[in-house]
């Protein structure tokens, strides 16, 4: 059932909360680890780095403000659809990237893949989250299924990409405290204002995915939305 509150609201945060995300992984990256590379001999760190900043602003917060588009974004439905499929798509493509650069510094630092939890995570939300968006283009936007294939799908389209993206946030903050774990024990200060920074990060992503899922799940009093997510 929608909660019954205007979802502009929860939008204005959402938005916030990105911005202030973005920023402090960007910090972290560049400030205290030295910047961003997709190639470097002396410091394979900075390939890695890649793969944090991309995850986040890429995968979470283009894929939130792509779960949002049809409730932040005024305008006709089209155009709104069209938003939420482009925005997903680059959400996707970055994330791709980001796997893409983390296998890099694996491989060039000669360090095992796939062998965490929040490696396999990664890689099956990542999965997911491709067939989500193959499903969502080929039955709601080109070709386009029949009508009744549509209405039926949609509400379990929205449910499983809010499953997707749910995950998507775990395996984030997974990241973050697998990395920060690794960093503590080769030295890293654990009330350093690296460790601080990379604990928040965390924090703030957890607060702008509980927004977004805030926003999907509201609604206006006495507005029907075709892509309400009490649809279900």
């Amino acid at each position: 059932m929608a909660i019954r509150v205007r979802a502009e609201a929860f939008t204005y945060v959402a938005h916030a909360l990105g911005v202030v995300a973005a920023v402090m992984v960007l910090v972290w990256c560049i400030h205290f680890r030295g910047g961003l590379a997709f190639h470097s001999q002396t410091n394979k760190n900075l390939i890695f780095n890649i793969h944090p900043v991309l995850m986040l602003i890429g995968f979470i917060i283009i894929g939130g403000e792509a779960i949002i588009a049809y409730k932040a974004i005024p305008g006709r439905k089209e155009v709104k659809k069209v938003i939420h499929l482009v925005l997903h798509a680059i959400a996707l493509i970055l994330g791709i990237v980001g796997i893409y650069a983390a296998f890099k510094y694996h491989n060039e630092s000669n360090i095992a893949n796939l062998y965490s939890f929040h490696s396999w995570l990664g890689i099956g939300t990542i999965c997911l989250y491709a067939i989500q968006w193959v499903f969502g283009f080929l039955v709601f936007f080109f070709p386009g299924g029949p009508q009744t294939l549509r209405s039926e799908s949609l509400p379990w389209h929205v449910v499983f990409g809010l499953f997707v993206y749910i995950l998507a946030l775990c395996t984030a903050v997974l990241g973050f405290l697998e990395k920060l774990t690794f960093l503590q024990s080769s030295g890293l200060a654990k009330y350093g204002p690296e460790a601080f920074l990379v604990n928040f990060t965390s924090i703030v992503t957890i607060l702008f995915g509980a927004f977004i899922v805030l926003t999907a799940i509201s609604s206006p009093p006495g507005v029907t939305d075709d892509f309400d997510y009490s649809a279900i």
